[in-house]
C-alpha cells in the first residue's frame, strides 16, 4: 500500500512538473510583428531608427523578460524569497519594456496623424478643453523627463476621465499609477538619437504625425469595459 502511495505521489510529482513545463513554455513572451514596414513612418521616423528599436531594443526586453520569469519561478519552487525580491527589478524593467513597447507599435501608422473623432475627441474636449491643448500639456510633460522614459495619455476608470502622465525607464503606466494606457511616447533616446539627435522637442512634435487615433479609441472603449 505505500509503496502504491509513494507511486502516486512520484507520479503526481512528474505530471505537476511536466505541466509546469508545459505552462512555462506557452507563457514564453514573443517579440510582436509590425503591421508595417520599418521605412513606413519616414520622415517622421527613420527605417534605422525603427529597425533597430523594434528588432534589437524592444527584443532585448522580450528576451531577458523570459530569462527573468524562468528564473523567478525557479525561485518560487525553491521558495526562495530572498531571491524572488532580488529578481523584482529585472521583471519590472523587461516587463514594463516589454508592454510599453507592444503598446507603442500599435499606436503608430503610416496613415496616422490628424486629429481623433468620435468619442475619443469628445472626451479629449471633455477633461482639457481642446485637442491641441492636449498635445501641448502631453508634449510638455514628455519633452520633461529626466532621462529616460515615457510620455502617456492615460484613462483613469475611477474619475473615467483622460489624464497625461509621464513614468521612468521603463516603468508600466498601469502598474504604476493605475491609469489604463491609451498612448504612449517613448522617449528613451535609442527611439530618436539616430535622426534628432539630443533634441527631444523635435522628435515629439514629429511623432504626432504618425499617431494611429483609431487604435486610441478602441483603446479607450476597451478602458471603459
Amino acid at each position: 500500500m505505500l509503496g502504491r502511495v509513494g507511486q502516486m505521489h512520484r507520479c503526481t510529482a512528474t505530471l505537476s512538473k511536466a505541466v509546469g513545463q508545459v505552462v512555462s513554455v506557452r507563457q514564453k513572451h514573443v517579440l510582436p510583428d509590425l503591421t508595417y514596414d520599418y521605412a513606413a513612418l519616414e520622415p517622421h521616423l527613420n527605417a534605422e531608427i525603427m529597425q533597430l528599436h523594434h528588432s534589437k531594443h524592444h527584443a532585448t526586453y522580450v528576451n531577458n523578460l523570459n530569462v527573468t520569469e524562468e528564473k523567478y519561478q525557479e525561485a518560487l519552487a525553491k521558495g526562495d524569497v530572498t531571491a524572488q525580491v532580488a529578481l523584482q527589478p529585472a521583471l519590472k524593467f523587461n516587463g514594463g519594456g516589454h508592454i510599453n513597447h507592444t503598446i507603442f507599435w500599435t499606436n503608430l501608422s503610416p496613415n496616422g496623424g490628424g486629429e481623433p473623432q468620435g468619442e475619443l475627441m469628445a472626451a479629449i474636449k471633455r477633461d482639457f478643453g481642446s485637442f491641441q491643448t492636449m498635445k501641448e500639456k502631453m508634449s510638455a510633460a514628455t519633452v520633461a523627463v529626466q532621462g529616460s522614459g515615457w510620455g502617456w495619455l492615460g484613462y483613469d476608470k475611477d474619475s473615467g476621465r483622460l489624464r497625461v502622465a509621464a513614468c521612468a525607464n521603463q516603468d508600466p503606466l498601469q502598474g504604476t499609477t493605475g491609469l489604463v494606457p491609451l498612448l504612449g511616447i517613448d522617449v528613451w533616446e535609442h527611439a530618436y538619437y539616430l535622426q534628432y539627435k539630443n533634441v527631444r522637442p523635435d522628435y515629439v512634435k514629429a511623432i504626432w504625425n504618425v499617431v494611429d487615433w483609431e487604435n486610441v479609441g478602441e483603446r479607450l472603449q476597451a478602458a471603459k469595459k
